[in-house]
């Protein structure tokens, strides 16, 4: 996407091929600044404290680390742990998981001094299959949005949550892709963006990256969105996932199932971007998701910009106040009326995933 008019992916591999540089998104929206992994503990790291998250994104990412695994030891072994290590760093979203198996099946039948060279040519070969399948499920979206009726007469409002745009993918995002393709095709669209506590990902992320982009959007306190639907001011909710189960339960961050109750209550359709890598066909239902929970700190403190425009931390609880901190929840496939895939909308049921999940 763009960032001051010029083209940017959120990371790209270094000329050399000795390092990655990926945009520390921890920075944002004050400022950007790109980081430079040069092994596998800066790349799960970079996981891990989310200089680099969303779900296709720390799936490239953790490929992009194999590769730079490779350049020190590509002995099987080596390889192994590396991959466990940076399996280790989160547990909810698939695309990790999936990326890292897809790396090691190209990877372990080669002789070990051939691996460098195609671990690369691997994991720019993931990245590039994201952008492709964003932009897919970009041209599926504008499609269904051409078949929405504006509430208001003239511009279609969508709300959005958390942050999947271009930001948590390699370019383009799952669930921002249709309002870019949108705007591409001169479709009049509004995006409500909630702010997504407790990390904010939609006010420091997903409102930065729709002002690069020039695309018209308002902030709102996560619990307006109710409130918003209510009035006839929302005429779809379109998210991301980081996990679908076999039976077409989505995970996705924390905050998601109650947006699904609000619209379904109030006849929004409720729709939800899905590149195929986070399909998981292995879990049955959303139950068996693992929910990660992130340190307590996330929800008593808050990070922001000061008046001398330094980065601070305040605390907003009571001092040795408890705090608890799932940072995803699951929306039963029952409230999803259709899944946006790189091979068209599809509905958030089994049969239909099976369908999905045998090769095109």
């Amino acid at each position: 996407m763009l960032v001051a008019g010029r083209p940017m992916r959120s990371l790209w591999p270094a000329p050399a091929r000795d390092a990655l540089h990926v945009i520390d998104q921890r920075r944002l929206p004050h400022e950007l600044v790109a980081a430079r992994l040069t092994g596998v503990a800066e790349a799960a790291r970079a996981i891990r404290e989310m200089w680099v998250r969303g779900a296709p994104l720390i799936g490239a990412t953790a490929a992009y680390g194999l590769a730079l695994q490779c350049r020190v030891d590509a002995g099987d072994a080596a390889l192994q742990r590396a991959a466990a290590e940076l399996g280790a760093t989160r547990p909810t979203a698939v695309n990790l998981q999936w990326a890292l198996q897809r790396m090691l099946a190209r990877l372990l039948p080669l002789a070990p001094l051939a691996r460098a060279e195609a671990a690369w040519v691997e994991a720019d070969a993931i990245a590039d299959a994201d952008v492709a399948a964003n932009a897919a499920i970009g041209r599926h979206g504008l499609a269904w949005l051409r078949t929405l009726r504006p509430r208001d007469g003239r511009r279609l409002n969508l709300l959005t949550h958390c942050n999947a745009g271009w930001l948590a993918t390699v370019d383009w995002g799952t669930a921002l892709a249709p309002v870019y393709a949108a705007q591409a095709a001169g479709l009049e669209v509004h995006v409500w963006v909630d702010e997504t506590r407790p990390r904010n990902q939609g006010a420091s992320l997903s409102a930065w990256e729709l002002a690069q982009q020039r695309v018209p959007h308002t902030l709102v306190a996560d619990n307006a969105g109710g409130h918003l639907m209510q009035r006839g001011r929302v005429d779809a909710v379109i998210v991301g996932c980081d996990r679908v189960a076999a039976n077409g339960d989505v995970c996705n961050k924390i905050g998601t199932y109650l947006k699904a109750l609000a619209a379904r209550a109030n006849g929004v359709p409720f729709m939800v971007a899905m590149p195929l890598s986070t399909l998981d066909l292995g879990l049955p239902d959303g139950a068996a998701v693992p929910i990660e929970e992130r340190s307590a700190r996330e929800v008593t403190h808050v990070h922001g910009r000061g008046p001398d425009g330094a980065a601070v931390e305040v605390q907003i609880a009571p001092y040795g106040c408890a705090a608890a901190n799932p940072a995803f929840d699951v929306t039963p496939a029952a409230l999803v009326d259709g899944l946006i895939t790189e091979r068209g909308i599809v509905a958030a049921d089994g049969a239909a995933l099976r369908r999905l999940g045998q090769p095109a």
